[in-house]
């Protein structure tokens, strides 16, 4: 049996592929947003991660206070209550760390898109990516702390090296392993993360968002030597430009928890050592010789492995648009009917439209 239908009814309409999200690389993530005045955006989330970090702080500060005069902790020459060597740096690696959710939230609260885009292009921190960076860090680290302490002028301390013990140092190892990856990462995001594609929201070039991140990082620690300096530049740009070539922060991450990691837990052995205030800008030529072909060599291992294992460097996560309600051509709803159904319309189409002939039965058709 065939059946006519009448013109608003029709055949089924076929759906249409929807066009495919624009794909974006790791620095032009912030453009995944569906909200308006985006050029400003940048510049406000900046500030929220500022005001943030620095509210956060003064929290943690607020807190080890507080439980300072409860435990009657001695105080220091600051008048700050102290929690011992391992305590206090604790302190300082967690006052860093809880820069994390500040630009987490700042992503997701002033940018309107997905957190997770600060880490990746797919939207998450990768694990597995992270856990094979880790795997080329620690040797290519180790290896070059090694190259360091046997140059000469460099291994020597210029005096007697005091052992800490092995509770002490089992209890600074432990810390540093639960807050160093944290301290670590929370610098990624800001500079390599936050920054990078801050920039990265007006201009499309890579060199420029990645530039300024690097001469900041090194600003923010401190003014040491000039080979300090150029040293924690040269870290900052190959990591920025690790970010946007794997299209995440697992490799930068991986890099900076790892040479933190070996260099603290070193000085953790070393009565004093942690109460140092010498960071990465403090070093010398013959350090800064050795970590920066270090970090070129890590740089190009990892390059390498992203190649082969097809890691992602453009975004695959949808850009936060409106939904957009189309209204059908059809003045009915065009659907797959079966006979009865289309059968049964025949009498208020005759009355809301033109006449439907009727449906004709071929002969000899049972009734």
């Amino acid at each position: 049996m065939s059946i006519n239908f009448p013109q608003p009814y029709g055949p089924p309409a076929v759906p249409q592929d929807p066009d495919p999200a624009p794909t974006l690389p790791y620095h032009r993530l912030a453009l995944l947003t569906g909200r308006r005045g985006r050029w400003w955006r940048p510049l406000a989330g900046t500030v929220v991660v500022g005001v943030g970090t620095a509210l956060l702080m003064m929290v943690l500060v607020v807190v080890s206070e507080v439980g300072g005069a409860i435990l009657d902790r001695p105080t220091d020459a600051d008048d700050m209550r102290t929690w011992g060597s391992i305590g206090d740096m604790a302190v300082e690696l967690l006052s860093i760390a809880i820069a994390i959710p500040a630009v987490l939230l700042a992503a997701r609260w002033v940018q309107g898109r997905p957190a997770g885009t600060v880490s990746s292009v797919t939207g998450r921190l990768r694990r597995r990516w992270l856990g094979l960076c880790l795997c080329l860090a620690l040797p290519i680290v180790a290896v070059s702390l090694g190259i360091t302490f046997l140059l000469p002028g460099t291994g020597d301390s210029g005096g007697e090296v005091e052992w800490v013990g092995w509770r002490s140092f089992l209890l600074a190892l432990v810390m540093l392993c639960c807050f160093v990856p944290l301290q670590a990462a929370a610098e990624e995001y800001v500079f390599r993360g936050w920054l990078v594609q801050a920039v990265g929201s007006w201009l499309r070039s890579p060199w420029i968002a990645v530039l300024p991140q690097a001469v900041l990082f090194a600003a923010a620690h401190g003014w040491g030597t000039a080979w300090g300096f150029a040293d924690l530049v040269v870290f900052g740009g190959v990591m920025g430009l690790l970010a946007v070539r794997t299209g995440g922060l697992e490799a930068s991450i991986a890099l900076h928890t790892v040479n933190n990691l070996v260099g603290m837990g070193v000085a953790a052995g070393v009565e004093g050592a942690l109460d140092t205030d010498e960071t990465a800008a403090d070093m010398g030529w013959v350090e800064a010789a050795v970590d920066i072909p270090t970090i070129l060599i890590y740089a190009a291992a990892v390059l390498w492995f992203a190649r082969r294992r097809g890691i992602a460097a453009v975004s695959t996560v949808a850009p936060q648009v409106p939904a957009v309600h189309v209204p059908s051509t059809h003045p009915w709803p065009t659907y797959d009917a079966p006979v009865g159904a289309q059968l049964g319309h025949d009498q208020a189409q005759t009355r809301n439209g033109p006449e439907v002939p009727p449906v004709t039965r071929p002969p000899h058709a049972p009734s």
